[in-house]
């Protein structure tokens, strides 16, 4: 038996978001039929986090246990051959330790939400951002965000479906930049609630607009309350862009 490493990059739109579901399609299910057909084994793929319906990624990672030997590129190779023409392809493909561990041996992950600011529609980024017609202050949205860094009980900015055993969460890195018409919201955690980042993006543009200040965003969190909430932001713009992991030498990690 073999481990394998799989780099995952996919447009979220045709999905029920990563997990099988038995309601729709999913990008685990995707994946997995994939390598059913190329090795007529009923293998499970395990991802580093599990995206909502409509959720993107960019370097979602993966991995996957395989009896049959197979040279690592070529087995990257058939998956994307099976896939097509989903919108899921296999970036990278190595062989990993059995101990190695997708979701569990993760020490960080990262996320990138994308607003594009304008009046105009969306031709080329439908789907792939959130579009906000309303002038929005990246700098006071960025400021406001710097509340939300450290570790907090994040009660407000929690789905009531969400499974975690616990509410409090460690933000490492909150930040939020414009460029042009675009504006990007980068957020880092070990690990997060389900929909934390939408909810936090949601009031993050509620600031950006002027219709919360700073002390409104505060109070929020403060509240412990799903009920405080401002907004959810939609799922459009949300990508999973990285995960972090121990490196096997000296203590150090790797992207």
């Amino acid at each position: 038996m073999t481990r394998f490493r799989l780099t995952v990059e996919y447009d979220g739109r045709p999905f029920m978001g990563w997990q099988r579901q038995g309601h729709g399609p999913s990008v685990q299910q995707a994946i997995e039929e994939a390598i059913l057909a190329i090795t007529q084994e009923e293998a499970v793929v395990h991802a580093a986090g599990r995206t909502d319906a409509g959720v993107h990624a960019e370097a979602m990672a993966a991995h996957v246990d395989i009896a049959r030997p197979f040279d690592a590129f070529r087995l990257m190779e058939a998956i994307n051959a099976k896939l097509r023409p989903q919108p899921i392809a296999i970036l990278d493909c190595t062989i990993v330790p059995d101990d190695w561990h997708a979701r569990f041996s993760c020490i960080g992950r990262r996320y990138v939400y994308r607003l594009i600011n304008r009046r105009a529609p969306l031709a080329l980024d439908q789907g792939r951002a959130w579009r906000v017609v309303q002038p929005l202050d990246a700098a006071a949205m960025h400021d406001a965000g710097q509340i939300l860094v450290g570790t907090h009980d994040f009660t407000t900015f929690r789905s009531v479906h969400c499974q975690s055993a616990s509410p409090v969460k460690s933000i490492d890195k909150m930040s939020v930049d414009r460029f042009g018409d675009e504006i990007e919201v980068n957020v880092a955690a070990r690990s997060f609630l389900h929909h934390q980042v939408r909810s936090m993006v949601g009031c993050l543009v509620l600031v950006g607009q002027g219709k919360w200040t700073k002390a409104d965003l505060k109070a929020a969190l403060d509240a412990k309350d799903r009920a405080a909430l401002g907004f959810n932001a939609p799922p459009d713009g949300l990508y999973f862009v990285d995960a972090r992991y121990p490196a096997p030498d000296a203590g150090q990690t790797t992207d």
